[in-house]
C-alpha cells in the first residue's frame, strides 16, 4: 500500500515523534507506515485520515 503521510506530516511541520502522540502510537510506528513495511489496521486509518482531515482514499493507496 503506498501512502502520503510523511507529505502530510511534513506540511504541518510535524516530527514522526509529534505524529505518533497525536496518534497514540509509537515513533517507530509512523515510521513503518511511512516506508511502507506496515500497513496501519483500519481503525488507525481512520484515525490518520481524521487527523488530516481527509478521506482514507486520499492519504491510502492500493500498491501493486
Amino acid at each position: 500500500m503506498n501512502n502520503h503521510v510523511r507529505e502530510l506530516r511534513g506540511g504541518q511541520g510535524w516530527s514522526q515523534a509529534d505524529l505518533a502522540e497525536r496518534l497514540e502510537v509509537s515513533r517507530q510506528t509512523v515510521n513503518a507506515i511511512e516506508t511502507g513495511k506496515y500497513d496501519p489496521s483500519l481503525p488507525l486509518a481512520f484515525k490518520i485520515a481524521k487527523l488530516f482531515a481527509r478521506p482514507i482514499e486520499a492519504i491510502f493507496e492500493p500498491g501493486e
